[in-house]
């Protein structure tokens, strides 16, 4: 029998996981929105059987099996829950939640439920970027200091489509949380000595726009990780310095000392979108082997942890 699925959302990511679940046999059941009209359009663009904008009355469908949540930052931690308590199995866009004790909170829910939880750390999915990564994990790199930076310009609810939103991102919880995550899994650490600094809140937005982190980890590893939503230009590359080798990888393209080693773009394909696929696929296949999933919310606690330090010390106090 085919998978029933509840999407929560019908923003950008939204549509992504859409067109993937369709594309993989996913019986697309219900779709839950915020405003009545854009949440029919959705469900009839991508072939919903029910839209509604009462999460309860959709989590209350016996015949919906899994959910994904691709809402708003704030969101995700109440309708994760609210999805579990309901007894569906839950995909849950980063971040999982916006406070360490939410996300372990929800681990706690997920496992005494008996459910999946899955976390969309999708970075970890990049096809080269994971390849490189087994490397550490053998041990034939080993690494000395990892260099992140990420940057777009959002000084308005505008994501990357172009739309309008009715909510604010939040630099540190979600596109924070990736590189945060991204590093602590290709280092394969949990634990590590934080220090940041965090710009104060922007008047216009309501949060802070700049941000740098610096981490340790035990074997004297160093993390430098650097974002802005002030950015003209948008930047999303790592820096790995190896004692074998360095390598750069920027946006789908990874380059070593002798050149190109791989490159998404010159093969026509984005190396976003087959993270995504990648993510949803194994989610689709842990749910069908009744296994646990590579990412799992109890996976996504570490980084939870990094940004809850973060907050905690580093973020400027208003007023």
């Amino acid at each position: 029998m085919s998978l029933r699925l509840c999407m929560i959302g019908y923003g950008a990511i939204a549509r992504v996981h859409a067109e993937i679940m369709k594309a993989e046999g996913v019986v697309l059941h219900t779709v839950v929105g915020r405003l009545p009209e854009e949440t029919a359009r959705f469900a009839e663009e991508f072939g919903f059987r029910h839209h509604t904008t009462d999460l309860d009355d959709a989590l209350a469908q016996d015949d919906v099996d899994a959910v994904i949540v691709a809402s708003p930052n704030a969101l995700h931690y109440d309708q994760a829950r609210r999805a579990l308590l309901a007894g569906k199995h839950v995909l849950v866009e980063i971040p999982l939640a916006m406070s360490y004790a939410e996300g372990a909170e929800l681990v706690d829910l997920a496992e005494r439920q008996q459910r999946l939880l899955t976390v969309a750390h999708s970075q970890r999915f990049i096809p080269s970027l994971a390849a490189l990564r087994r490397r550490v994990a053998e041990g034939t790199l080993r690494v000395y200091h990892v260099m992140g930076r990420f940057g777009i310009f959002r000084r308005e609810n505008v994501g990357w489509t172009g739309r309008r939103r009715s909510w604010t991102d939040n630099l540190l919880w979600h596109h924070g949380c990736h590189l945060v995550d991204f590093s602590l899994w290709f280092l394969g650490v949990e634990r590590v000595a934080v220090h940041g600094q965090v710009a104060r809140p922007d008047p216009r937005t309501g949060i802070p726009m700049d941000l740098d982190l610096q981490l340790r980890t035990p074997a004297d590893q160093l993390v430098a990780l650097s974002l802005s939503y002030h950015a003209h230009l948008r930047l999303h590359d790592y820096l790995f310095v190896g004692e074998e080798e360095t390598f750069f990888f920027d946006r789908g393209v990874l380059v070593g000392p002798g050149g190109v080693v791989d490159d998404t773009r010159a093969r026509g394909e984005d190396h976003d979108r087959l993270s995504w696929e990648a993510q949803d696929r194994e989610f689709l296949a842990a749910l069908r082997e009744g296994r646990p999933p590579a990412v799992s919310g109890r996976d996504a606690l570490p980084a939870l942890a990094v940004l809850q330090e973060v907050q905690d010390r580093f973020v400027p106090k208003v007023g």
